[in-house]
């Protein structure tokens, strides 16, 4: 059973998160503020955070900061603004994913899923497809042994198809697993360019793609993996 904290001020949002993880059998604590998160974080052991933007006494980039000096826990930002340089924000800063208010609860217990599958990958950080590596520390992708530098969610992107290989990743998947269903920033267009953007940087020959294969009809996968 993994250990949730929440760690919102809006106490109808924070009891109705806890009511839908807890029917999904998750172990929840609470916290109302960036003071009481530091103190849990620092006495007990927690697989992942739910962690708000905007709290009483600091901005959740702050307590995000403190908490990872103080363990490497998998975060999950929440927050109301929506503009997409205070995602991208927090996507740099090394979060896990994001999603913004009011949000499905399907949605966000699926996203938390994902993350908590990545994270209990353990030791296994590395992951191999033909000559590009990604290593998940470091949230860093390497090309022939070259650093490929690629935007928080180009990365993204490409982590979502590489911890999953064979499996094909329809449009609508891919889009609700990097990004608010209702987000405008990115959509199905803008998906499209991304991926173009990453096989430019990642294959020999982005016309003739062999690491992210496009499944006509339906999306995108990657091959095997190690």
């Amino acid at each position: 059973m993994a250990k949730i904290l929440i760690v919102e001020d809006e106490e109808t949002i924070r009891v109705g998160l806890k009511y839908y993880l807890e029917a999904e059998s998750f172990k929840i604590k609470e916290a109302t503020c960036s003071k009481e998160a530091i103190e849990f974080v620092t006495k007990e052991s927690f697989d992942m955070i739910l962690l708000d933007i905007n709290l009483p006494d600091e901005d959740g980039y702050q307590t995000f900061q403190r908490i990872k000096k103080i363990k490497d826990i998998p975060i999950i930002f929440l927050t109301a603004n929506d503009m997409e340089i205070s995602i991208v924000r927090g996507l740099d800063m090394g979060a896990d994913d994001y999603i913004t208010k009011p949000f499905k609860a399907r949605e966000l217990v699926s996203r938390i899923k994902n993350v908590l599958r990545r994270s209990t990958r353990g030791n296994d950080s590395i992951i191999t497809i033909r000559d590009v590596k990604i290593d998940m520390k470091q949230a860093k992708v390497f090309k022939n042994g070259v650093d490929v530098m690629l935007t928080a969610l180009e990365y993204k992107i490409l982590l979502i198809l590489a911890l999953n290989p064979n499996v094909v990743f329809s449009r609508e998947k891919i889009l609700a697993d990097i990004w608010d269903v209702n987000e405008a920033y990115v959509n199905d267009n803008t998906l499209t360019v991304y991926v173009k953007r990453i096989r430019e940087k990642i294959e020999d020959n982005p016309n003739e793609p062999k690491i992210i294969e496009t499944v006509r009809g339906v999306g995108y996968k990657v091959g095997e993996t190690c």
